[in-house]
């Protein structure tokens, strides 16, 4: 029987067949028919009818867990985390700004508050265009509604540093069943909604699908994980060797800084707490507290990630760096922690996570999707660098180290299909479409949809848009408007 993918757009009455340019595998899905099905023995039915916005169907999956199972989660609690008082020795970024080899640069690279508007994307203020101060503007509607306008923190466990673009969150210490190595992860993500309200984490209904991409653990008594499997080498080098000015991407070379075996993921599947999901990246494995403690920044990237500013393992805080993006028009800060491609990872300056490669990609929108898309230009407006304010894209980022600006579907507050892993649709735009003068800076999903519908954007050496055949375990922080 051939199978087909059904879209939202499908339950309207359009079927079409998944297609990849980076990635043939097939892979079993679920039909209009089975939505249906599903839909009526999923409990709190009034938020999972199948509609012509099928994602609503995704914003409950389980059962409400029982109060004494909400007890171990809370177990999990602490306190807000502070950022570091004294000032950051921020060193792999500020060489990453003067160095010429910064795409071979260990450490985070630069953070969201880059020099000009192509690389510092947080929004003007409410005064521009008028005669009054700013001060006195009121606060902000997020502060009453959290949909409304922003600023709006998502990640809600620790502080942001909008000075250096960093949060600083809280560190876990856990360890690996057996042989009881220390594995270091911070926690950012939960499928629960109750579990998310009570810690501060993201909710995001779609982790509940992503079960088969998951490591499994177990809570102990201190609200820590035991780790059944999994574990990622700090200890590699991150090299990348862009292509020719102008044609950075696809690089010459690649090689990611962080490496898991086969049996990492970020997710962790709660055994003995009704088998609830995390997104627990590592951010350092099988060392002792006093290998990492660097809690003024100047960390040591052979042995975390290289996503953390700095670590501290006394107070059991680490600081990560923010990237910029957007979402549905709106500017955003999120974290990049894992890949599922060595490539993918060498670029985004995080870990190579075999396990995510279980993920099911190219549904979106569909049901039982663990996904939101990633849109990630290959060949944006580079020219100019940190001070062109149409700057997006790889070839920038390899040009001149910055990040790419990359677009996000939806998150929370903006919609209910909010997953961190984003399934990596690169896009190309076309010579025809360089050539008109239509080329530019794109910051929402339809935009997008529509330029490839337009056939002004294709996928990636004019090959058929869709599903690069990767994923990026990228947590979002902060709705910046």
């Amino acid at each position: 029987m051939q199978e087909r993918v059904c879209t939202s757009e499908a339950l309207r009455g359009k079927c079409s067949e998944a297609s990849s340019s980076w990635h043939q595998a097939k892979r079993p899905t679920i039909t209009a028919c089975a939505v249906l099905a599903l839909a009526s023995v999923l409990p709190h039915q009034s938020t999972a009818q199948v509609s012509s916005q099928a994602r609503t169907a995704l914003t409950q999956v389980r059962h409400a867990l029982s109060p004494e199972i909400l007890a171990i989660h809370a177990r999990v609690k602490r306190p807000t985390a502070t950022a570091p008082t004294t000032s950051l020795e921020l060193a792999a970024t500020a060489s990453a700004l003067t160095s010429t080899g910064f795409n071979s640069e260990q450490g985070p690279g630069p953070g969201p508050i880059g020099p000009g508007p192509g690389c510092n994307l947080f929004p003007a203020p409410a005064s521009i265009g008028t005669t009054v101060p700013l001060s006195y503007f009121g606060p902000p509607p997020s502060d009453t509604n959290r949909s409304l306008v922003g600023p709006v923190q998502l990640l809600d466990t620790g502080v942001l540093d909008v000075a250096h673009g960093t949060i600083t969150i809280p560190l876990y210490l856990g360890h690996l069943k057996g042989s009881g190595k220390n594995v270091w992860y911070v926690l950012t993500d939960v499928d629960d909604p109750n579990v998310a309200a009570e810690l501060g984490l993201n909710f995001s209904a779609k982790l509940t699908f992503a079960s088969h991409s998951a490591r499994t653990g177990n809570l102990d008594a201190n609200g820590n994980i035991v780790f059944d499997a999994g574990t990622v080498n700090f200890k590699p080098e991150r090299k990348i060797i862009p292509g020719p000015a102008g044609h950075e991407f696809p690089p010459t070379f690649a090689t990611p800084g962080a490496i898991g075996d086969a049996n990492y993921g970020p997710l962790v599947q709660i055994v003995n707490a009704a088998n609830v999901i995390y997104n627990a990246p590592m951010v350092a494995f099988d060392v002792d507290a006093n290998q990492i403690s660097f809690p003024n920044g100047n960390v040591d990237y052979t042995k975390v990630h290289d996503q953390v500013v700095a670590i501290d393992p006394v107070n059991m805080t680490v600081t990560l760096n923010l990237i910029n993006g957007f979402s549905f028009g709106r500017p955003v800060w999120y974290l990049s922690m894992d890949t599922s491609s060595t490539l993918g990872a060498a670029i985004e300056h995080n870990t190579f996570a075999p396990l995510m490669q279980k993920i099911l990609l190219g549904h979106d929108d569909s049901f039982a999707s663990p996904v939101e898309r990633i849109f990630i230009s290959t060949n944006g407006p580079e020219s100019g660098g940190c001070n062109n304010p149409l700057r997006q894209g790889l070839s920038a980022d390899l040009a001149d180290g910055f990040r790419p600006n990359n677009v996000v579907g939806g998150i929370p507050t903006i919609a209910l299909d909010y997953s961190p892993y984003w399934d990596a649709q690169l896009f190309e735009w076309t010579q025809d479409a360089i050539g008109q003068g239509f080329r530019g800076q794109v910051r929402e999903e339809f935009q997008i949809l529509t330029f490839v519908q337009d056939g002004l954007i294709t996928g990636p050496g004019g090959k058929t848009f869709g599903t690069s055949g990767f994923s990026i375990n990228c947590p979002i922080v902060q709705r910046l408007d």
